[in-house]
């Protein structure tokens, strides 16, 4: 995840503090949740230590970036039941990749529990806005943690695709494609300008991130997970070579005032 902090200012230091501490022991909550069905899954045997113990480290590290980032939330002293369902996505996400790595040939019921938990993941992503907005409490920061959010499970999800071999390593370009897009900020700063809000770039994303669970779909075949994923990708390239034009062009305009 890449959100930014932002420093507070004097006058919101105690405001900041207050959010701060909400979001804690929110965090600690799900963190807590989250302990205690990675620890299930390995008590039954269905997968490794390893897996609570990775799902537990991506957990704390997104979680830790958005604690950091929370300035963004201001004048808001309370953390909301938007961010907290962004946080519970997040908690599932963070099972799904601790996954990787783990039964590279994915058992059936492997496969439709990381079916079933992307699916709902993803399903949550159409409550916390409204949530948000109902409660007064939409943000800067709410909007960036739920696009963060989804950046991850369309991450984990790729890198999924290709360990459960329905797809080759291109598939992670998938999910590689907004970190990329970002770095590629760094070094041609014309990049970072901010884009106006897009359906076709939501819409995408949606299908996307459902492509990507169809293809770990116990009963989809690899000829048709090289297809869903395939089209999955060039959606992709299509949404992201869109606003890179749009960058571009605005940037040649700039230029020419």
């Amino acid at each position: 995840m890449l959100l930014s902090s932002v420093a507070p200012t004097p006058a919101t230091r105690h405001g900041l503090a207050m959010l701060r501490r909400d979001a804690g022991r929110d965090a600690l909550c799900v963190a807590a949740l989250l302990a205690l069905v990675a620890g299930a899954v390995v008590t039954m045997g269905w997968l490794g230590a390893g897996f609570a113990l990775k799902a537990l480290a991506v957990f704390a590290l997104a979680s830790g970036l958005a604690w950091r980032a929370l300035a963004g939330h201001m004048p808001h002293r309370r953390f909301g039941a938007a961010n907290r369902v962004t946080l519970l996505r997040l908690a599932m996400i963070a099972l799904l990749a601790g996954a990787i790595g783990e039964a590279p040939h994915a058992p059936a019921p492997l496969a439709w529990a990381a079916v079933v938990l992307a699916t709902t993941a993803a399903l949550l992503d159409a409550l916390d806005g409204p949530l948000a907005r109902s409660q007064g409490l939409a943000s800067d920061f709410g909007a960036r943690f739920d696009m963060e959010s989804d950046a991850l499970l369309m991450g984990v999800l790729s890198v999924l695709v290709w360990h459960f071999g329905k797809a080759g390593g291109w598939i992670v370009l998938a999910g590689l494609a907004r970190y990329l897009f970002v770095a590629a900020a760094w070094a041609w700063p014309w990049l970072a300008r901010p884009l106006p809000p897009s359906l076709r770039r939501k819409t995408v994303c949606v299908l996307a991130i459902t492509g990507l669970i169809v293809c770990l779909g116990p009963v989809i075949a690899v000829p048709w997970s090289l297809a869903i994923g395939a089209a999955c990708l060039a959606l992709l390239a299509f949404s992201f070579g869109a606003d890179l034009l749009w960058l571009g062009r605005r940037r040649l305009l700039a230029r020419e005032t």
